[in-house]
């Protein structure tokens, strides 16, 4: 799973919880959903991507497109945006096996 997000919030996001604190609580919420299994999360900030040429273009998709960020990808999947839902990203994660406890 990969969170794309920046430091500065989305302009229409302004009362929602930024990028990496949404990283941060997804990472929380899904550890306590499916303990014992197995999952990477990784947060990219869309104004400085890894050197990673599938992170970097995605990243400045989600610059030119103005999608509303954080921007969660699952499986290369969008499963959030903006204001991510655990109910659809936990739905995404069962149709990969995940099994909640």
């Amino acid at each position: 799973m990969t969170v794309y997000g920046a430091e500065q919030l989305c302009p229409s996001c302004v009362n929602l919880p930024s990028s990496k604190e949404t990283y941060e609580w997804l990472q929380a919420a899904i550890s306590r959903k499916y303990p014992d299994q197995p999952f990477k999360i990784t947060y990219v900030d869309i104004h400085n991507p890894p050197d990673d040429a599938e992170k970097k273009e995605f990243a400045q998709r989600v610059i030119e497109e103005d999608m509303f960020y954080p921007v969660v990808l699952l499986e290369n999947e969008v499963v959030g945006e903006g204001n991510p839902k655990l109910k659809t990203i936990y739905n995404e994660m069962e149709k990969y096996g995940y099994k909640p406890e």
